[in-house]
């Protein structure tokens, strides 16, 4: 488990709907939203865990690394699919948790899928805890400067240059860390 690969790519998957929190947080009670975005998050984190153990057991770990390129592909990818979700219910959980999977589900199996491929059972458990407890530190850190205009502005600003980035970086260790690279450096050299 890599403690460092898997803040950035929470910070990165989630930064945009940080902005999001800040709304939720004030329409709706600190509960409601801790509750739903931390069950949002498991339930994304295990789907990717299980899709990248289907790919794990019928293809070798270095071809799986070509996943990389999905979180580099999103950081270049330019349109606009993260609209608020049209969720109609009078439970402020489920409208929380509807507007999270709309709003990051894509991305977040796409990125985590790479990130979690080799991961026993064991350690997607200590990942899960760890998601789910950073996930209660952002909303309570939200929730404790959601009044701070500046950190708006600031999110506003760079939010998106900063998740773009985190996202290059994500698909550049994946690739690299899978052995992907080293793989096709040695065909093409095999090859001249």
């Amino acid at each position: 488990m890599n403690i460092s690969l898997l803040t950035l790519t929470f910070l990165a998957v989630n930064l945009d709907f940080f902005i999001m929190l800040l709304f939720l947080l004030k329409k709706y009670s600190l509960k409601s939203v801790l509750f739903a975005y931390v069950i949002g998050n498991v339930l994304l984190m295990t789907l990717s865990f299980v899709a990248g153990q289907v790919l794990e057991a019928f293809l070798p770990e270095w071809i799986l690394g070509i996943l990389g390129i999905i979180p580099i592909y999103l950081a270049f990818k330019d349109d606009d699919d993260d609209e608020d979700a049209d969720v109609k219910s009078k439970s402020p959980f489920l409208i929380v948790l509807g507007t999270y999977l709309s709003v990051c589900a894509g991305c977040n199996l796409a990125i985590f899928l790479p990130v979690l491929l080799n991961e026993t059972v064991a350690t997607f458990g200590m990942t899960l805890a760890y998601i789910s407890v950073l996930t209660i530190a952002i909303v309570l850190v939200i929730k404790a400067i959601e009044k701070v205009k500046i950190v708006g502005d600031v999110i506003e600003r760079y939010g998106e240059k900063l998740m773009k980035l985190c996202y290059v970086l994500i698909g550049l260790y994946v690739l690299f860390d899978s052995g992907f690279i080293e793989h096709v450096v040695q065909w093409v050299a095999s090859l001249l």
